[in-house]
């Protein structure tokens, strides 16, 4: 036989497209071609599957070798092909039989000594086999973590002669399926925070309805305290929320080899000085960003008015939709990102405009030019806006047996998330149109205030809709039925406070 047939799969973001590795060898001077649309990486592959099978004791074909990686116009790049490669020259020169390879894909980068060695974006490649019913022939390093998949059945080996082993003499694949370690606390408990009653208030109230936060305040009340203990009020991760972190997270190289999965729910928290690509994504080869880094957890933008405006305006979209489309020369490539904001930021540059205890050297043109670097559009898209004030000494003194501690918080968020996705399949952020206007369920008196106080207040119609949010879940909270007029005014009360324009 000189015709050899391998499958395998490219990358393109989250996807991963079916790719064809044929094989031919013909009678000719001897040599080595690769064609299909490969980048350097896989052209390379040459002399790496050369060196790897000469070193696992196989014999290297004295023909002219083609290997086509099929569909053609479908770029390749990285070395996962060097497995399919190699298996796919052992079968057309009769060293392994065909029939081995039916039914299965392989991927894997090899050694010049024939060890098989982990690459980016294997975990995608695998969830698509899995779901084209196909069994995974991977390295052994990575066979647990790719194991995650539901359904996936997977043969793990440490080096290219083993791997002919186990396809010439079938083995029992590893499928463990969706197995992550049980969700272990971060050691950051809200109990820690002493006195902001109200910003814990508004901590729960964000973690219960999966509202956008952002807390305004002098330098040292807490911000980046408080912002960093949310992970910890929200419910443990879904399977599927779990699942697609993986997909991001391996895609983007973030796990080490050997590395398992866990159950943390994901705290982002870029520096000021990001990119648009760093926080969105972006690049040459459109990499996710750290939105879609944070999906199902907490993006923290801390200083936000020292981010780039450009850069801020681009969170626009994902916080509306969940998720980002890149588009480049190559295609488009979406990406989840369904987080949870909470930003922190002063009030004026010198940090105290508004404080009661300390005076404000700023002037009024100088406050508004420095509030103005967050446009308004994007404030409006932001649920809880909270101006929190310099802690007195005393509190900072008090006994932590004083406050509620994290878990017991999250179990009353767990509580209340749980009622909404019953009643509605969706937390209440995500809820719209008719199906918001159901929910609060308004008694004609009640509608007749709000109205009045929205167009005094000039609320626009997103401001409108994120406070009939918010009084959803500040009355899940209360365990009501109804949504009453109370309810309404403390969420009118997170509106902004500052300046927009």
């Amino acid at each position: 036989m000189t015709t050899a047939f391998v499958r395998s799969r490219a990358s393109a973001g989250l996807a991963a497209p079916l790719v064809n590795v044929e094989v031919h060898l013909s009678p000719g001077l001897p040599g080595f071609t690769i064609v299909g649309l490969p980048e350097s990486t896989v052209r390379e592959a040459r002399e790496r599957v050369r060196s790897a099978l000469i070193n696992s004791y196989f014999d290297w074909p004295d023909y002219r070798i083609t290997v086509n990686l099929a569909p053609a116009d479908q770029p390749k790049a990285g070395g996962r092909f060097d497995l399919p490669i190699a298996m796919g020259i052992l079968a057309a020169s009769g060293q392994i039989p065909a029939a081995a390879l039916a039914g299965r894909e392989l991927f894997g980068e090899l050694g010049l000594d024939g060890s098989l060695r982990t690459c980016q974006g294997l975990l995608s490649a695998v969830a698509a086999a899995t779901a084209a019913s196909s069994l995974c022939a991977v390295p052994e390093i990575v066979a647990a973590r790719l194991a995650t998949v539901p359904n996936s059945r997977i043969i793990g080996a440490p080096d290219l002669l083993t791997m002919c082993a186990h396809l010439k003499a079938p083995q029992p694949p590893l499928s463990t399926g969706l197995t992550f370690p049980a969700i272990t606390p971060s050691g950051r408990d809200i109990r820690d925070v002493r006195g902001q009653a109200a910003a814990k208030r508004a901590l729960e109230v964000a973690a219960s309805g999966g509202h956008h936060l952002l807390f305004v305040g002098p330098p040292g009340a807490g911000k980046t305290l408080l912002a960093s203990r949310l992970p910890d009020l929200m419910p443990p991760c879904r399977d599927d929320e779990r699942l697609t972190q993986a997909l991001i997270a391996d895609l983007m190289g973030v796990f080490s080899e050997g590395q398992v999965l866990n159950d943390q729910r994901p705290f982002r928290a870029p520096h000021h000085s990001a990119s648009a690509a760093a926080l969105i994504g972006g690049g040459s080869n459109a990499q996710p960003g750290e939105i879609s880094l944070a999906h199902g957890g907490v993006l923290f933008l801390d200083e936000l008015t020292e981010f780039p405006r450009h850069v801020l305006d681009n969170l626009r979209q994902p916080l509306e939709s969940g998720e980002v489309m890149i588009a480049r020369a190559k295609g488009k490539f979406k990406y989840p990102a369904r987080f949870q904001l909470v930003a922190a930021m002063n009030p004026c540059p010198c940090g105290y405009a508004g404080s009661s205890d300390t005076p404000c050297r700023c002037s009024p043109d100088l406050v508004n030019r420095y509030q103005s670097k967050v446009s308004g559009p994007l404030m409006d898209r932001i649920d809880l806006h909270l101006a929190l004030e310099r802690q007195q000494a005393n509190n900072l003194f008090a006994s932590p047996e004083m406050g509620e501690s994290s878990a017991t918080v999250r179990a009353r968020v767990v509580a209340v998330q749980d009622k909404q996705r019953s009643r509605q399949g969706c937390l209440n952020n995500r809820l719209d149109g008719d199906t918001l206007l159901a929910s609060v369920n308004l008694d004609a008196a009640t509608e007749q205030w709000f109205t009045r106080a929205c167009d005094r207040l000039k609320l626009s119609a997103r401001s409108i809709h994120r406070c009939l949010r918010v009084a959803r879940t500040l009355t899940d909270m209360a365990n009501m039925g109804r949504v009453e007029q109370d309810h309404l005014l403390e969420a009118m009360s997170y509106r902004p406070m500052i300046s927009e324009s």
